[in-house]
């Protein structure tokens, strides 16, 4: 445990030597928050790093309209708490149109996520935004500087990525750039977890094991968190089973795993004895032949 705890502390050190870093650079600096276990204990991980004061900057919430109903609430409750400024963004014209999870694939998550996020960053002006992705979690994320520059559009090209040597950050800004900042790059999804366990930081309960409505995808279950909108296919049964996530998106195109780790130290030991990589649940990742890169390529988080 002792072991464990350094190794933590150098992260957290880390992290919070790279949002300094970055705020001190900033002109108009954001953080990304979606209230996932990455992004809550990122800005954990900022709430230490400008105490006794409150981090200089808001949190937005990109909604995608697809949203867990207790997810909201939960990061509703948060930034209330901790006396962030919540901003949340949704593509009213997209809801208006019908665009969906079910019918619309790689254009839903374009219109519903990439789209609005990237017109929230051009309303804010900002030039910083902070995110929550870390390497471990797809090969397409483990190419990201922790300054990740993005071009016009918000647009971003791994070939024109600047060197990180010696954890010496470069900071400057040309014309329509921005940077995507990920303080968490160098953790692991069982570093979440332990730190979260170890600073005792309250997580979304979706990421607890608890007996939920779901019906089965493939080798997963989605949770039915909204019946009236739920696309069923022919042969479909909702049952209860006993289910919880490792990673949360939209409630439709995101599969929990059965489990029975109710609190924190029993996901911290499943996820040490897990095989599979967390974004398996991830339904939407691959769809129509399209990848994360060539989401993130079109300015997507």
């Amino acid at each position: 445990m002792k072991h464990a705890g350094s190794h933590l502390s150098r992260l957290e050190s880390e992290s919070i030597h790279i949002i300094r870093e970055a705020v001190a650079e900033a002109r108009n600096p954001v953080m990304l928050f979606s209230a996932g276990k990455d992004s809550t204990v990122m800005a954990h991980l900022a709430l230490r790093a400008f105490y006794p004061s409150k981090p200089p900057f808001p949190l937005l919430h990109v909604d995608s309209t697809w949203e867990f109903q207790s997810l909201i609430a939960f990061r509703d409750a948060f930034a209330r708490e901790h006396g962030f400024e919540l901003i949340a963004h949704s593509n009213e014209e997209g809801r208006a149109a019908g665009i969906n999870p079910f019918d619309h694939g790689d254009r839903y998550t374009l219109v519903m996520r990439t789209e609005p996020l990237k017109t929230a960053l051009d309303a804010g002006g900002y030039d910083i935004i902070f995110g929550g992705a870390r390497r471990d979690e797809e090969k397409s994320r483990a190419k990201e500087r922790i300054m990740s520059v993005r071009g016009a559009g918000h647009a971003w090209e791994p070939r024109q990525q600047r060197p990180e040597l010696w954890r010496l950050y470069n900071t400057r800004l040309g014309k329509d750039q921005t940077a995507r900042v990920f303080p968490l790059s160098n953790w692991t999804e069982t570093d979440i977890w332990a730190y979260a366990l170890l600073k005792g930081i309250a997580l979304a309960p979706l990421y607890y094991a608890a007996p939920r409505p779901v019906i089965a995808r493939g080798a997963a279950f989605i949770v039915v968190d909204d019946e009236s909108r739920m696309r069923f296919q022919p042969g479909d049964r909702i049952t209860t089973r006993k289910v919880r996530f490792r990673t949360l998106g939209c409630w439709p195109v995101t599969g929990a795993i059965e489990s029975d780790a109710a609190d924190l130290t029993a996901v911290v030991d499943e996820t040490l004895q897990a095989s599979a990589s967390e974004r398996q649940g991830r339904l939407s990742d691959g769809e129509d032949g399209g990848s994360l890169e060539q989401k993130k390529r079109e300015g997507y988080f």
